[in-house]
């Protein structure tokens, strides 16, 4: 297939690629409509026909005009956006929490301090917004300090879901930019870029649902650059303006440390100190709702675990299991951090393969439950592409079950499918890198 699109001209190419997102752009319009009627299986779809089509435009990308096939591509993944910005969410209500969040920073309350139920906040409340909020009678905010400043700062042009999801796509916007930056600093084409602006997670997820995580892309592809550009305090500060926003940010803070260097950490803790002090009055009140939210989500019980309870599915309960999976992947990951703080080669791709093989053994052990989370690894699709990547990204879909009377199989068996998909694109990565390198060893190409 690579050689017919390397054998197509370049007018060619073009046309592929304009069918192509127009294609992806109509699916995206018309998909909320497919999933409400049809059900998980029509999201299923939308997204498996989607990342083949992100896919496709990456490999179509690399053999047109680059000039013309960006264009292409970004009005491409404009229009997939504007067809989801003025939509409901649907997969996740978790903007009307930011909207709320802002609202009562705008009152002048610590958005700490109090439920969305509470008799102080009762002045604020409304028809629109507050009867949709999730866990309102018993859950704090979860959300850090920059992702608190993003809501105060969009609210204040207005309080509506169109207008948060604007604020947040000029966020992603910032992001895909700076993906193409730093495709040029790679010497890497910057058509590659449709690997993200084409990928349904981020359209579906950022456009459709409003997730906050699009200004932690931001922040950290900033750092990333900054960092690549050689100003790697200026990328720590921004990389941990990222994690104040969503915390998996904190896992590409390895890949720009030098070993022994103190100012780093220094930096990174004084980003966080001055971030929280505007909230400290609630003191230990400034986690939120993060250890609940832990519980909840069987990350403590040992059941939020996949990769754990795919084994437990064959094997049966293991004595001590949560305790000793735990344990293992949080040496592994300790041990991976300094690793690749101390590597050999610093150069911009060996740094972006980094941070993506963090984030994909992050997302592997330790299996968030929600596709949304997924999105920290969408930007090294184009930057650093794996197999496990676009696995982990795309087959995320599988998590979706908001559709009542839904004809999906049972959940189980649907993380079964993630998980062991998740671990055959790995073996397909791992297998590729054993070749490579064995070629090396032998005097062949690499």
């Amino acid at each position: 297939m690579t050689q017919v699109w390397r054998a197509l001209p370049s007018r060619g190419t073009d046309v592929w690629l304009a069918g192509t997102g127009a294609t992806l752009s109509a699916l995206t319009v018309v998909g909320p409509g497919l999933h409400g009627r049809l059900g998980g299986w029509a999201l299923i779809v939308v997204f498996a026909i989607g990342s083949i089509g992100a896919l496709a435009a990456t490999r179509l990308g690399e053999t047109a005009d680059q000039n013309t096939a960006l264009l292409i591509i970004l009005m491409s993944a404009l229009a997939m956006r504007l067809g989801l910005l003025v939509t409901e969410p649907t997969l996740s209500g978790d903007i009307y929490r930011y909207i709320w969040d802002g609202r009562v920073q705008a009152a002048g309350i610590n958005p700490y301090r109090y439920v969305p139920t509470a008799t102080e906040l009762a002045s604020l409340r409304d028809a629109d917004i507050w009867p949709k909020i999730n866990r309102a009678s018993y859950a704090v905010t979860i959300y850090p300090p920059v992702a608190q400043a993003v809501f105060l700062a969009v609210t204040r042009v207005g309080q509506s879901v169109v207008t948060m999801k604007a604020g947040l796509l000029v966020f992603e916007a910032v992001a895909i930019a700076a993906i193409i930056a730093l495709l040029g600093r790679l010497g890497l084409p910057a058509t590659r870029v449709a690997a993200y602006a084409w990928h349904p997670l981020p359209v579906w997820e950022i456009a459709g649902n409003g997730h906050v995580d699009a200004a932690m892309l931001a922040f950290v592809l900033i750092g990333l650059l900054a960092f690549l550009r050689g100003n790697t305090l200026a990328g720590g500060l921004l990389v941990t303006l990222g994690a104040l926003v969503k915390p998996v940010a904190l896992l590409v803070l390895p890949v720009l440390w030098r070993p022994w260097n103190w100012r780093l950490p220094l930096v990174v803790g004084a980003t966080v100190a001055v971030a929280y002090l505007p909230f400290i009055s609630v003191g230990t009140g400034v986690l939120g709702f993060l250890p609940n939210y832990l519980r909840e989500e069987g990350f403590t019980s040992g059941a939020g675990y996949k990769l754990l309870w795919v084994v437990e599915s064959f094997s049966g309960p293991l004595t001590h299991g949560v305790a000793a999976f735990v344990a293992v992947s949080a040496v592994f990951l300790a041990g991976l951090a300094p690793a690749i703080g101390f590597r050999s080669d610093r150069s911009g791709e060996a740094s972006l393969h980094a941070a993506s093989w963090l984030l994909v053994a992050f997302l592997i052990l330790f299996s968030p439950h929600y596709p949304w989370y997924f999105l920290a690894l969408a930007p090294f699709l184009a930057l650093a592409p794996s197999a496990a990547a676009w696995a982990l990204t795309s087959t995320s879909v599988l998590f979706y079950d908001v559709v009542p009377n839904d004809s999906l199989p049972a959940y189980e068996a649907r993380i079964a499918v993630f998980t062991l998909a998740t671990l055959a694109a790995l073996a397909y990565d791992l297998w590729c890198q054993w070749r490579r390198t064995a070629g090396v060893a032998v005097g062949g190409t690499p």
